[in-house]
C-alpha cells in the first residue's frame, strides 16, 4: 500500500496538469490476473474477494431502440457519464485501448487527479442476440484505488437500452484505506450521479429527434 504522494491541484486541474498527471504514473497497480476481468463472462466475484475487492454493480434501463443505443454509445465516446461537476475526465480523451487518463474528482479543498488506462474496449454487434458497446479502465500508480471499472451500454433482443458499470476496487493509498468507507459511499453516489447524467443525455436528445 501506497505511502507517497498524490496527485492535488488547489483549482481544477487544467489539461496541463491532466497530462503531467498521466506522464509521471507508473504501471497498472493491481494484479495482471485480473486485468480485463470486468469483461469476463465468468463470474469472479469469488476469486476478487479472496484478494480484498470489493465489487459494485448497477445496471439501469436508457430506453428502447436504436436511436437510444446510439445517443448512449455516443455519450460513453464523449465521456458524459463523468460531466459530473464535482467529477471529470477530459471528454477529448480517446476511448482506444492503451489510453491513459486521469479522472478528475473534487472532495473538500483539494482536487485529486487519478491516473487510469484503457486496458479494453469493445464492440459487439449482433442483432440475432444484441449489440453492445463497453470499454473497462484499470487503475495506475497514483491512484487511491487499486482495480478495474467497466461502463457499457447493451441494445438487447426485447428493445431495451441498458447501461451497466461493474467495478472491483480495494485502497491502494494509506488515506484511502483509512477512509474506505467514505470511499465506498462516494463510489455509490458516483455510480447515481452517472446513471442520471446517461438518462438525462438519452432522454434529451431523444425528444429533440423526434
Amino acid at each position: 500500500m501506497a505511502w507517497g504522494p498524490l496527485f492535488l491541484s488547489f483549482r481544477r486541474p487544467s489539461p496541463e496538469q491532466q497530462r503531467a498527471c498521466v506522464s509521471s504514473a507508473g504501471a497498472f497497480n493491481y494484479p495482471s490476473e485480473f486485468h480485463c476481468s470486468t469483461a469476463a463472462e465468468e463470474d469472479k466475484d469469488e476469486s476478487l474477494k479472496k484478494n480484498g475487492f470489493f465489487t459494485n454493480r448497477s445496471r439501469v434501463q436508457l430506453g428502447v431502440g436504436s436511436d437510444a443505443f446510439h445517443l448512449a454509445k455516443s455519450a460513453l465516446l464523449s465521456w458524459k457519464h463523468f460531466t459530473l461537476g464535482w467529477a471529470n475526465v477530459n471528454p477529448k480523451t480517446p476511448v482506444e485501448k492503451g489510453t491513459r487518463f486521469c479522472v478528475c474528482v473534487k472532495e473538500l479543498v483539494p482536487w485529486i487527479m487519478m491516473p487510469l488506462q484503457i486496458v479494453y474496449v469493445s464492440n459487439a454487434v449482433n442483432r440475432a442476440k444484441r449489440d453492445s458497446f463497453s470499454f473497462g479502465s484499470g487503475t495506475l500508480q497514483g491512484h487511491l484505488l487499486a482495480g478495474e471499472e467497466r461502463f457499457s451500454v447493451e441494445w438487447d433482443k426485447d428493445d431495451k437500452v441498458w447501461y451497466e458499470i461493474i467495478s472491483f476496487s480495494k485502497p491502494a493509498h494509506i488515506l484511502s484505506f483509512i477512509g474506505y468507507p467514505y470511499v465506498r459511499l462516494r463510489q455509490k453516489y458516483f455510480t447515481q450521479q452517472s446513471t442520471q447524467a446517461m438518462l438525462t443525455y438519452v432522454s434529451s436528445h431523444n425528444t429533440k429527434n423526434e
